[in-house]
């Protein structure tokens, strides 16, 4: 039986469209070592890959552990596009910000 955290990686890893194997490409670890995560009762990965995990599928440790409520999932969605905002170079940042500010207009 998974656990929750299993859970949570499967839903989310379909949810992505990835494959067990595309998972496991992304985190740098084995297919098997991922159906563990996603299968076993007592699969209790490190904080590393945790955070690898996290990075892979889009979202946070924190919501992958346990958060369960529609809001923490939109802040988990909301901190993975800060992380990925943050590696991107000036002028896409201000792109960016010029075309929220399109968006925001009402």
């Amino acid at each position: 039986m998974p656990t929750p955290l299993g859970e949570r990686v499967r839903e989310i890893r379909l949810k992505r469209g990835l494959t067990l194997e595309g998972l496991a490409d992304r985190v740098g670890s084995s297919k098997s070592y991922m159906w563990e995560i996603e299968n076993k009762e007592v699969a209790r990965p490190s904080a590393e890959k945790l955070a690898q995990i996290a990075v892979a599928l889009d979202t946070t440790a924190e919501y992958l552990l346990g958060g369960n409520s529609e809001q923490e999932a939109e802040n988990a969605e909301d901190a993975a596009f800060y992380r990925k905002y943050r590696k991107l170079d000036a002028p896409v940042k201000e792109r960016l910000r010029k075309m929220l500010d399109i968006l925001d207009e009402d």
